[in-house]
């Protein structure tokens, strides 16, 4: 088995905590209703949210994998981090044991916050992840940030 790490920032105008609490705390609600064709659905198969719970994302038509179950590893509310791992799912195409994700948000100069990510690909037996294939995830996940973005700015009081 081999990891292989990438990591990654997004910078956004929106502050920490309010991009923490329409990402990462309600965007089990929030994610679906603004990316419906990337996601369809989100339902905890296992806990409420918290560390060890996990939960069962649907992805929508737009997008090429079907499901995944993820458990919340970390989840630290007053410093902005969460962690989770993939643990089933195609989205491993039978390749991966595992993917890890570690977001951590912070302030930035300008008054908004910068989204770093660090993701670990855990492979089975000799398997190679390329790297055009992690930036292409990436880019989609950035882009997930700017909608998310887009729509606090649009909707100033919905959090």
């Amino acid at each position: 088995m081999g990891v292989f790490t990438y990591e990654s920032e997004v910078v956004t105008s929106i502050p920490p905590a309010k991009m923490f609490k329409a990402c990462i705390l309600d965007g089990d609600k929030l994610i679906p209703k603004v990316v419906p064709l990337a996601f369809k659905s989100v339902e905890y198969v296992e806990g409420n949210g918290e560390p060890g719970s996990i939960k069962k994302v649907t992805f929508g038509e737009g997008s090429q994998f079907n499901y995944v179950k993820q458990k919340i590893e970390t989840l630290d509310k007053e410093n902005f981090m969460y962690g989770y791992s993939i643990i089933e799912g195609d989205a491993l195409m039978n390749t991966l044991e595992k993917i890890t994700y570690e977001t951590k948000l912070e302030p930035s100069s300008t008054g908004g916050s910068v989204c770093k990510t660090t993701s670990k690909y855990y492979t089975k037996g000799d398997f190679e992840i390329k790297e055009e294939g992690i930036k292409a995830g990436k880019e989609k996940a950035s882009g997930m940030f700017k909608v998310i973005e887009a729509y606090l700015l649009a909707n100033p009081d919905a959090y």
